[in-house]
C-alpha cells in the first residue's frame, strides 16, 4: 500500500519565473512580439523546458509563428502588451475601444477637469456650472465648496458632445491591438445609417492610419476569421429581459452613465440609439420646471453634436455575482447619481423577479437593498462620506 506522504505531488518543487515585463519607456518591436509569441507557441508540444525554446533556431521558431497566424491561434500574442498615449481621441471612440474588455486605460475624466468643446458648449457649459453651484449650495449649504465645484462640473459636462477629445493611456495586448485595427477598417465600410456610427467614422479614418504608425499592426494578425467586430453599437436591442443566476435587462441612460458602466469588465454591454431624442435631466433642476426647460431648450440646441446627456438604450448582461460587485462600486455617494440611481432600480427589479420566481438568491440579494453600499454588511467603507442623504438614497446630486 501506497502512503500519501510518498507521492510526489505537482506542487512540492515549485518554480516561477520571471520571463517578462513591462519597462517603462521601452519600446519592444513587433519582430521581437512576434518572437516571443512563437515560443509560446510552443509550449503544448515542448518535451523538454521553456528555456530550450527559447535558444531554438529561430527558423524553426519562424516557421511555427508563421503557422500559428494562418491557423488562427491568435491567443499566444496576447502574452505581448502595449501601453499607448492616445492624446485627442473623441469620448466616443474611446468608449468603442473601451467595451472590448481586454485592455486597462487610465483616462482624462469630464467629472473632475475642464474639457476643450466647442465655443457653443462652452457657453452653455460655464452657465450651468454657476446655475448648479447655486443650487446644489441652497440645497446643501453645509457642503465642501470644492465637492460643490465637482458636481457642478459633473452635471454640466452633460451639455458637451461625445465626440469631445480627450486624452487617455491605453494598455493592450499585442493580438487585441491588431483585432482592434480590423475591426476599425470594417467599421469604416460600413454603410450604417446609426448615427452614432456615422458619428465616429471620421475619426475612425484618422485613428486607422495613426495605428498603422505605431510598428505593431501585421498582416496575418489582423484578420479574425470569426467575423467579429466591435461590440457596442447596433441598430437595435431586442432581448428579452431575465433575472436568475444570470441576468439581462435594458433600460435608457445617458452617454454618460454608460461610460461609467462600461467600466464594469466583467459584465457585457450594448447600446442603440432612441428613435426619438430624449436627454437626461439632473434630478437638482428636475422640480423646477422653468429651469428644466431651459435645460432641455440647451441640451436640445447641440443635439447635432451628441451630448454626453443624450439617452441611449443600454443592455446589460451578466453574472449574479458580478453584478452585486457593480452594486458595491455605484451605489455610493461618490458615484454619479445617475448610475447609482439605475443601478439601484436594476437592483430592485432583480429582487422583484426572485422573488416571484422564489429563486434561492431571493434571501441574498435583499441585503443589499436597505441603502448605500455602506449599509451592505459585506462592504468595507475605508472614508466615511458623511452625508446621510446619500446613504439612504435621497440626495439629489
Amino acid at each position: 500500500m501506497i502512503k500519501l506522504n510518498q507521492i510526489k505531488r505537482w506542487g512540492d518543487n515549485m518554480e516561477i519565473k520571471v520571463i517578462a515585463s513591462t519597462k517603462p519607456g521601452n519600446i519592444t518591436s513587433k519582430e521581437e512580439f512576434n518572437e516571443f509569441s512563437g515560443h509560446c507557441a510552443g509550449v503544448c508540444y515542448m518535451a523538454d523546458n521553456f528555456e530550450t525554446l527559447m535558444n531554438e533556431d529561430k527558423e524553426k521558431t519562424n516557421r511555427r509563428i508563421i503557422m500559428t497566424k494562418s491557423g488562427g491561434h491568435h491567443s499566444v500574442f496576447d502574452h505581448n502588451y502595449i501601453t499607448l498615449e492616445l492624446e485627442d481621441i473623441p469620448k466616443l471612440l474611446a468608449m468603442l475601444i473601451n467595451n472590448e474588455k481586454m485592455y486597462t486605460t487610465s483616462e482624462k475624466s469630464a467629472r473632475y477637469t475642464r474639457m476643450k468643446p466647442t465655443e457653443k458648449e462652452e457657453a452653455l457649459y460655464n452657465k450651468w456650472q454657476a446655475i448648479f453651484e447655486e443650487k446644489i449650495l441652497a440645497k446643501y449649504p453645509e457642503m465642501n465648496p470644492k465637492k460643490v465645484t465637482k458636481l457642478a462640473q459633473e452635471n454640466s459636462r452633460y451639455l458637451i458632445s461625445v465626440l469631445t477629445k480627450t486624452t487617455m493611456i491605453y494598455t493592450v495586448s499585442y493580438r487585441q491591438l491588431n483585432y482592434i485595427y480590423g475591426w476599425v477598417t470594417k467599421l469604416m465600410n460600413s454603410t450604417s445609417e446609426n448615427r452614432i456610427v456615422k458619428a465616429l467614422i471620421p475619426s475612425l479614418k484618422e485613428f486607422k492610419e495613426k495605428l498603422e504608425t505605431t510598428g505593431y499592426i501585421e498582416e496575418g494578425l489582423y484578420e479574425d476569421n470569426k467575423s467579429r467586430g466591435f461590440s457596442l453599437i447596433y441598430d437595435s436591442l431586442n432581448k428579452q429581459e431575465y433575472f436568475g443566476d444570470v441576468y439581462c435587462t435594458t433600460y435608457k441612460g445617458s452617454f454618460a452613465e454608460f461610460a461609467q458602466a462600461q467600466r464594469h469588465r466583467t459584465i457585457s454591454y450594448e447600446i442603440a440609439p432612441l428613435k426619438d431624442d430624449e436627454f437626461f435631466v439632473p434630478p437638482i433642476i428636475e422640480e423646477d420646471e422653468k429651469l428644466k426647460a431651459d435645460w432641455i431648450c440647451d441640451i436640445k440646441s447641440v443635439a447635432d453634436l451628441l451630448p454626453q446627456g443624450m439617452m441611449v438604450l443600454i443592455n446589460e448582461r451578466g453574472t449574479y455575482e458580478n453584478f452585486i460587485l457593480k452594486l458595491k462600486e455605484r451605489i455610493c455617494t461618490n458615484a454619479q447619481l445617475e448610475i447609482c440611481n439605475q443601478s439601484r432600480a436594476t437592483l430592485l427589479k432583480y429582487q422583484a423577479a426572485l422573488e416571484k420566481e422564489n429563486h434561492p438568491l431571493k434571501m441574498d440579494i435583499a441585503r443589499y437593498t436597505k441603502g448605500a453600499r455602506c449599509t451592505f454588511g459585506d462592504f468595507k467603507c475605508t472614508s466615511d462620506c458623511g452625508f446621510n442623504e446619500g446613504k439612504t438614497l435621497k440626495r439629489l446630486i
